[in-house]
């Protein structure tokens, strides 16, 4: 497999596959989210975006970055989402890299969001795809950020060797900036677990395919079968 860890700014074209990576923490929170009942997730493009879509569906709930604000319901922390039930819910989510990242290669045919929650799920969804070429978008710090970069090499590795090890790739992003500023509280809108939720590895059996459906971004969990012995979503 021909892999290709980019940032987003590096994207000149839309890949055949893209995996956009953002460990801490948007897509650790997008899989706490369907883990917590959410039947889907769409991807805003800014905070209005957000909003109007939170204003014109009233039963959809939205969270973005940072503290809490008007209008949205939630912030982007696995470890404040974890004890909210969301069953059959619209998650709206906004956040600084992670929506970015996906919504920069929406017309790829296939977009996986991944983070080590859902390594396993992602690496066996590329090799059931017998993907040629996999693009991984980097998202955090400008393409830079170690715990992003750590996961997509890893998630690379499992996808043609599935025995690889977890403990260095999670080393670097433990180690991370990142991590740094969410135990530290530089970042806003943190619970004192998220950097640990965000370095469980394989906790949930699915991986997450963003696809375009009409004029948004939605996400949506894909169960593996190896994984669980549930019917696929």
């Amino acid at each position: 497999m021909d892999t290709r860890f980019l940032g987003i700014a590096d994207l000149v074209e839309a890949p055949s596959v893209a995996v956009v990576v953002d460990v801490m923490r948007a897509f650790t929170v997008a899989a706490w989210a369907f883990a917590q009942g959410a039947e889907k997730i769409v991807l805003a493009e800014s905070l209005d975006e957000a909003l109007a879509l939170r204003a014109s569906h009233p039963d959809w709930v939205a969270l973005k970055d940072g503290p809490p604000a008007p209008g949205f319901d939630m912030v982007n922390s696995p470890g404040l989402l974890r004890s909210i039930d969301l069953g059959g819910r619209t998650v709206v989510q906004k956040t600084t890299a992670g929506t970015v990242g996906a919504l920069a290669v929406k017309e790829a045919p296939l977009v996986l969001c991944a983070s080590f929650v859902v390594a396993e799920a992602t690496a066996q969804l590329l090799r059931t795809r017998k993907s040629d070429s996999v693009t991984f978008v980097v998202t955090g710090d400008d393409g830079q950020a170690d715990e992003d970069l750590a996961c997509a090499q890893y998630i690379a590795r499992r996808a043609t060797e599935a025995g690889t090890d977890a403990a260095e790739f999670l080393r670097r992003a433990a180690e991370s900036r990142a991590a740094a500023e969410l135990a530290d509280g530089v970042r806003q809108g943190v619970h004192p677990d998220d950097v640990a939720l965000c370095l469980e590895v394989d906790r949930f059996p699915f991986a997450m395919v963003a696809t375009l459906e009409g004029s948004l971004m939605v996400l949506r969990p894909r169960a593996m079968p190896s994984l669980t012995d549930e019917d696929p979503v």
